[in-house]
């Protein structure tokens, strides 16, 4: 029963994790070189991500720079930019790729935020998921009933914490968000 409780738990932070990697994606106006993350570029013919040719930094609160180790592929680099769909336009100086992040307008802002609700959302749904998933495990044991009950109702706690920690992230992310 134990296993079965770590195993939820070990399951239920995976999912926190990967809502808070979803949450890095939505951007709140300011640079972030993590907007970067998927951007691949094409490298003497293969697709290579953007943060294996190139340091990413952030010089000002709403830039990038990206400096590839390898100035020949400046050009390829900011055209990979320019098609990741990013809602930027990248520029260059001959030696490094420069992104002005625009500032969010209040309608863009709120779309944003339903849009984390919704991450959210999606998260609670995965940590039911898991739920269901220990409790059949723990009926598949055919422990005595007050001790599968005990186990439900560890299952529940655990769920219980983890909405909770959910809805705390998600409470940052909206201010953050709604900040200007």
């Amino acid at each position: 029963m134990e296993e079965i409780i770590l195993n939820t738990e070990e399951k239920m932070m995976l999912a926190i994790e990967s809502l808070e990697n979803k949450f890095t994606n939505v951007r709140a106006g300011r640079a972030n070189p993590n907007m970067l993350d998927k951007v691949m570029v094409e490298y003497y013919g293969t697709p290579t991500p953007l943060k294996s040719l190139a340091n990413i930094s952030v010089p000002e609160a709403r830039q990038l720079s990206v400096k590839p180790f390898d100035k020949s592929c400046l050009g390829a680099i900011e055209k990979a930019i320019f098609e990741a769909n990013l809602g930027v336009t990248p520029n260059n100086n001959g030696e490094v790729v420069f992104i002005v992040i625009p500032p969010l307008t209040e309608d863009r802002r709120k779309e944003l935020v339903k849009q984390v609700k919704q991450l959210a959302e999606e998260a609670k749904i995965a940590l039911r998921n898991i739920r269901q998933e220990a409790n059949k495990d723990l009926e598949k044991l055919e422990l005595p009933e007050d001790e599968e009950k005990r186990g439900n109702e560890k299952v529940q706690e655990l769920i219980n914490e983890y909405n909770k920690i959910i809805e705390e992230k998600l409470k940052d992310k909206e201010k953050d968000l709604m900040t200007i």
